[in-house]
């Protein structure tokens, strides 16, 4: 009897030491891929503010993604509006994870077949003070969709769906997502 107790305590510590966890990896993108919490203005050539969130569309803050792609590589990610609060797009972007920054000259709008070009994207780490005073990292980007009828450069191509410009192109910005309700 006392063989097959040996013989089971053996099996159970070899088993036991055995059960090593993997590591779990991230993402390619998983510096720059997060919830954003962020605001839009509209904006003129040279980048004065011409128009604040509340003049433009009435939504105040809203949420945005960005994340990696099924391919997972470090030189593409996706950028979101979550809920379709404010222009309901789903883009690829190129990235620069060392320098943080995103840009697409023609991204397509998978959401809605539209053409948007990304400009100036930068996550700027740490870089973002949150309504609580903590710091976050921060998102800015500038947006033109070819189908906005508000923006100067689409004018032309819009003819008759075109109303009147009230900016050149729109600018995105925000921090990361904290999870405090005072950052809400």
């Amino acid at each position: 009897m006392k063989k097959i107790l040996y013989a089971i305590l053996a099996l159970a510590t070899l088993t036991l030491a055995s059960c090593e966890k993997d590591p779990i990896g991230g993402t390619a993108t998983e510096k720059m891929a997060g919830q954003w919490y962020v605001q839009v203005q509209g904006v003129d050539a040279a980048g004065t503010v011409l128009y604040e969130d509340e003049d433009l569309y009435g939504i105040g803050n809203f949420w945005l993604l960005t994340y990696n792609t099924a391919a997972n590589t470090a030189d593409s990610m996706w950028i979101s509006d979550v809920d379709g609060a404010f222009w309901e797009f789903q883009v690829k972007v190129a990235c620069n994870q060392s320098a943080g920054t995103f840009s697409a000259a023609a991204g397509e709008d998978i959401l809605n077949g539209a053409t948007a070009v990304i400009t100036n994207g930068k996550i700027l780490y740490g870089a973002a003070k949150t309504p609580s005073g903590m710091p976050a990292d921060s998102i800015v980007f500038e947006v033109l969709f070819d189908d906005d009828p508000y923006a100067a450069p689409n004018e032309e191509a819009l003819g008759a769906n075109f109303k009147f410009a009230l900016y050149d192109h729109l600018r995105v910005s925000g921090y990361r997502y904290t999870g405090l309700a005072n950052d809400d």
